[in-house]
């Protein structure tokens, strides 16, 4: 579908699981060379078995984390910023240390991937493309999602200026903000019916979508089908964010 991804390489964080696996599977299948990022070492090797994707174990929250990603990381001609995490609870709930941390990974870690992948990006001089995962929740109220959005915001917001500061250079920097997703574990986590459907209800197409509705999208803004794309913010959701 995107065959000039062929033997691009590709930064993916957040690979250990959810939509950043399906965006590794996919990327290979298109011919690129995946360099996949995350901390569950199991669920890595066994990506670099079905997919013969590279692999870098870290904790992007910690410095060390970073660290090891830019000491074993090459050249690079995409990233997608996949890492995340949410931990939910109602504003008079939550915990400052849990918004901390989704600060940390969602927020922060992104801003520093993108540092040292932009870093090389200009100093290779062809120019390249970053594709930041957001989230419906960045752009429209979910009760529970205080910290979460927020995170998810500031990656918005990142996109923009990373838009602008690394345009000059001919890279490109988007953001896509889903709606839930139907990986493995938002099965799990959409399981009741009743929440579940108090969503969908939300949502004019009616469901939910397939890991593959947002993986395309990706592809496509890592794409020279995308060429004249930047500082897009992308929601993939089925309409809710348009009422």
């Amino acid at each position: 579908m995107f065959s000039d991804l062929k033997n691009k390489v590709i930064l993916v964080t957040g690979a250990s699981s959810g939509i950043g696996r399906y965006c590794v599977r996919e990327l290979c299948v298109e011919g690129a060379h995946v360099v996949a990022v995350g901390r569950n070492a199991e669920q890595l090797r066994l990506l670099r078995e079905e997919t013969a994707c590279d692999i870098i174990i870290a904790d992007l929250e910690q410095q060390a984390g970073l660290d090891k990603v830019d000491s074993e990381l090459r050249e690079v001609d995409g990233l997608i910023n996949c890492a995340g995490l949410a931990l939910l609870d109602p504003l008079t709930d939550m915990m400052g240390a849990d918004f901390d941390r989704m600060m940390a990974v969602n927020a922060r870690a992104t801003a520093l991937v993108s540092q040292l992948v932009a870093r090389r990006m200009i100093q290779q001089g062809r120019g390249g493309s970053i594709v930041n995962v957001s989230s419906q929740a960045a752009l429209a109220s979910l009760h529970d999602h205080l910290g979460y959005s927020a995170s998810k915001a500031a990656m918005d917001a990142m996109t923009r200026v990373m838009c602008a500061e690394l345009g000059p250079f001919a890279i490109r920097v988007n953001s896509v903000n889903p709606t839930v997703t139907l990986t493995p574990m938002s099965k799990v986590g959409w399981s009741d019916p009743d929440k579940a459907q108090r969503m969908i209800d939300r949502i004019p197409l009616g469901r939910f979508a397939e890991p593959e509705e947002v993986v395309w999208p990706i592809l496509f803004l890592l794409s020279k089908a995308s060429s004249m794309v930047s500082g897009v913010v992308l929601p993939i959701d089925g309409g809710f964010t348009a009422g």
